[in-house]
Order: structure tokens, then sequence, then C-alpha cells
């Protein structure tokens, strides 16, 4: 395979995540998860898939001069994703790409019912990962009775069905509906130590611990397509929005790390948006270098797609994360102490 995910030059800062604390300078809170969001080869076709066969809306659409783009928001239910085409075409998904591959994640589609929803995906000749919906088993308390599948959109990137049943899942899922597809309940990454990826998530961005499982046996094997999977799972929230699911791979262990070369418009590239209120974008990178963790961007900066200031950083699998402050006036404090750092 060829070495190719998230660079730490990525140029678009489209995934955002906005930061706000509500405390200490080291402690931060994340107050919502706004999108998940990955580039694309075409978007027409992109926008056509997303619309068409699952029922997303488009709410935006506008180009990026600087990053010699265009983003186009789509909107299912109350959630969103964003799509990113660049005028310089990257690398391919990889052919070869696996489940426990540590630059997997995907975006949970809630469905009110998976038959249904599953006859719509094969109607359209939608590639499968799963080899057909999985229902949990019950012997696994925490994750009994949930229905899942997983599938692959036109350009490669997983997607995923999942239907929760009464007692599961966000209260929301549960209210009457006539709407096949509802919205989105989590995006999900592959992690090589769920410890370590806390100290980020919880520990640095002040996401909270919203539930844990250990998945295993035959039918996480067809779900995920990985032979003997077994897995520590762990779903993160913020105050509000999508979440964000933690997948460990117990077994097997072979799974590939992402690359250090994955460039923005490659299309394996992902990017999670986040907010915060509350910081300034300047306490928000101080934070963030406190903590060492990857830092992409060289310093903070006006936001190319949207109003407020940004940083774009990576997590410990490399996943990458874009910091964004609305704080009022916070740009000019960030810019004139980053002119002062570099004089």
């Amino acid at each position: 395979m060829k070495r190719f995910l998230p660079t730490r030059a990525a140029g678009l800062l489209i995934a955002l995540v906005v930061l706000c604390s509500a405390g200490e300078a080291q402690q931060l809170r994340a107050t919502r998860v706004e999108t998940a969001g990955f580039t694309v080869s075409d978007m027409e076709r992109s926008i056509d898939f997303y619309s068409r066969v699952l029922h997303f809306q488009k709410v935006s659409d506008r180009r990026i001069p600087k990053a010699k783009a265009r983003v186009v928001r789509m909107q299912l239910g109350e959630e969103q994703i964003e799509l990113t085409q660049y005028e310089a075409k990257g690398r391919p998904f990889p052919l070869d790409s696996h489940g426990n591959d540590h630059w997997f994640q995907h975006v949970a589609i809630v469905i009110s019912d998976m038959q249904k929803a599953y006859a719509t995906l094969r109607q359209n000749r939608v590639r499968h990962a799963s080899s057909a919906p999985q229902r949990l088993p019950d012997w696994n308390q925490n994750a009994a009775g949930i229905e899942a599948f997983y599938f692959r959109d036109p350009d490669g990137h997983y997607l995923e069905l999942i239907h929760f049943p009464p007692g599961k899942g966000d209260p929301k899922w549960q209210r009457p509906s006539e709407e096949l597809f509802l919205g989105i309940d989590h995006t999900a990454i592959v992690v090589a130590d769920t410890d370590q990826s806390l100290r980020f998530y919880r520990d640095l961005l002040g996401m909270h611990i919203a539930g844990e499982s250990e998945n295993y046996g035959v039918e996480q094997e067809h779900l995920n397509g990985v032979f003997a999977a077994h897995l520590r799972i762990t779903a993160l929230r913020a105050e509000q929005g999508p979440g964000i699911e933690l997948l460990e791979y117990l077994a097997p262990t072979d799974g590939r790390e992402t690359p250090s070369d994955l460039r923005a418009n490659d299309i394996a590239h992902w990017e999670t948006r986040v907010e915060f209120k509350g910081n300034s974008g300047r306490e928000a990178w101080d934070a963030s270098r406190a903590a060492n963790i990857m830092l992409v961007s060289p310093r903070p900066a006006e936001g190319l797609a949207e109003p407020g200031v940004e940083f774009l950083a990576q997590d410990p699998d490399r996943h990458v994360i874009v910091f964004r402050c609305a704080k009022p006036n916070a740009m000019s404090r960030i810019t004139s102490a980053a002119e002062g750092e570099r004089q």
C-alpha cells in the first residue's frame, strides 16, 4: 500500500473543532461536534449519491479561492457532513484498506428500519463493507439489539447504517418519524490505544464518556469485515452534536498506522469539526501546545470557510481535527502574539 494518508501540511481547514473552555487555561470544553468532513474526487457524483440514495440535502456550496477547493455541506436531520473537492487531484482511497487500519473513519447514519434501508442500498448497487446487516447479540448488554451495516460511498469512504432498539442510543432516535434516514449519531475512528486517545479527547478537549462496550464474536467479524475482530469501543460526546466513537482493536492487532504523508486532497483524508465557545483562539492554541499535540497549522488564522479563528491539529493516531474559536476580537490578539513569537 502506498503511504499516503493525513499530512501535517494540510491545506484547507474544513473540518473544524471550535474550542471553548469554561475553566483553567489547560482545560478546554467541547460544546459541539459540528461535522465530519472528507475529500471527494467528483463533487457532483457525491452530491447525487448522498442526496438521492441517503436523502441528505445540500445546504451550502462555496468556492474557497485560497485553497482552490469547493466545499459543500450536506444535511440529514439535524446533522451535517462536509464534502471538499480540490482542483489538484490527490490519491484515491487505498484499495487494500481494512476496518482495523488506523486511518479508518466513518459516519453512522441512523435509520428507522434496517431492512428497508438495506434494500435501498442494494437497489442502488452500493458497495458492501459488511457481509450483510448484523444484529449485535443479547449477551452484549451495552450493545444488545443494535443493528448495523457498513458500506462504501462512490470514493470508497466507509459509512454505517445503524438502528437503535428502544432504550439504546439518544432518545431522539426513538421519536416517531416517517423518514427512513434520520440523522448522524457519531463518527467512528480506529485508535491504537484508547487511554492515549482519552487524554486528547477527554482531558484536553473536555469531551465526556457517554458509553463503553467490548464487542466480539461472529456478528462483529461480519460487521467490520475483519476476521476475529475484538474491539474496545468508547463513545465520547460534547454538549451537543454527534459523538466521536473510539474503536480499539484488541484483536487482530495488525492494523496499519496512518501514514504521515496524507494530504488534504487525498481521498482518504477526513477532518472532524467540533465547537467550543468561551475561549479565545490564543488560549486554545496555548492549551494545545502545552499538551504537546501535533499542530499542523503554523499558527491560528482566520477561517477559510467559516468566520472565526482556526488551527489544525492531529490526534495521537493522526486523525485530523481543526480548532475554531469564534470569540470576538480573538484574531487580533492571536495574530500579534504569533508574529511576536516569530520575531
